[in-house]
């Protein structure tokens, strides 16, 4: 087929849509206004829907599902179709392409939690920053952006106090390259404050088996009962079923005893 003159027309041939179907379908839909015939329009240009949302997801973070691009060009093409005129001698690839176009674009900026005139602002000022850079070959100063940009100092360094926005990110997104082919997502990455550190509880460990080697079992359950279940001896003395003065007595015993233990490992304790 020869290439056209009209851009539109080459991209929607380039996407693998049949022309001379589409036409006809058009005849039919001016004639009958039926919905099947519409959605057989739709069917017809979904290529060039899927062609122009991979076009602008090129350009865009990775976070950005291609998916939801096209879903949102595909309302665009419906309402393309509805409001064409054949009459006006318009092409309709070059009156949809542009509707698809508009569609994505709208629901980028509905996904965009920054205001537009804040994006806006800030990309003029890393647009100065990045030619003035390559120019000077160093960091420009805010009086020579402001010069670039024909903007008061005041201005410019006003815009640098503000806070820049930040790309968002989903932590569910996987990081690429994996030597060993598995899938790794950076949210496996982050450090949950909240969870125990297994190194904590190999210590704690450690230590409690050292503290309570050699105990009896009746020691052992008075050291446990007061230092991590924070009981009083009153009421481990009701626990164990023997009276206070005998669980202050074993208390006792057991720190003497620990007191002689640590001091012959005192040295490997340092060390």
């Amino acid at each position: 087929m020869a290439e056209s003159a009209c851009p539109e027309v080459n991209e929607a041939i380039e996407a693998g849509v049949d022309l001379k179907t589409t036409r006809f379908l058009w005849l039919k839909y001016r004639e009958k206004n039926s919905e099947e015939v519409r959605n057989k329009l739709i069917e017809k240009y979904l290529p060039l829907v899927r062609a122009i949302a991979e076009k602008i997801s090129a350009k865009l973070p990775r976070s950005v599902d291609t998916l939801d691009l096209q879903s949102a060009g595909t309302f665009g093409l419906m309402h393309a179709i509805r409001g064409f005129d054949l009459d006006r001698g318009v092409r309709f690839e070059t009156y949809c392409a542009n509707r698809i176009r508009g569609a994505i674009l709208d629901e980028l900026r509905q996904l965009d939690w920054v205001p537009r005139v804040v994006r806006s602002r800030v990309n003029k000022l890393d647009a100065a920053e990045r030619e003035l850079k390559r120019q000077l070959g160093r960091k420009p100063l805010p009086q020579e952006v402001a010069s670039h940009l024909d903007l008061p100092v005041a201005d410019v360094e006003a815009m640098y106090c503000q806070p820049h926005p930040q790309n968002m990110v989903s932590l569910n997104s996987e990081l690429p390259d994996n030597d060993d082919n598995k899938a790794y997502r950076k949210l496996d990455f982050l450090e949950d404050k909240r969870s125990d550190d297994p190194l904590d509880n190999l210590n704690r460990q450690e230590l409690i088996d050292l503290v309570s080697k050699g105990l009896s079992r009746e020691e052992r359950l008075v050291l446990l009962l007061y230092y991590y279940e924070q009981l009083t001896m009153k009421e481990i003395g009701y626990a164990l079923d023997v009276t206070e003065s005998r669980v202050c007595q074993i208390h006792a015993q057991i720190l003497e005893r620990l007191r002689r233990r640590l001091a012959r490992r005192k040295e490997e304790f340092f060390a």
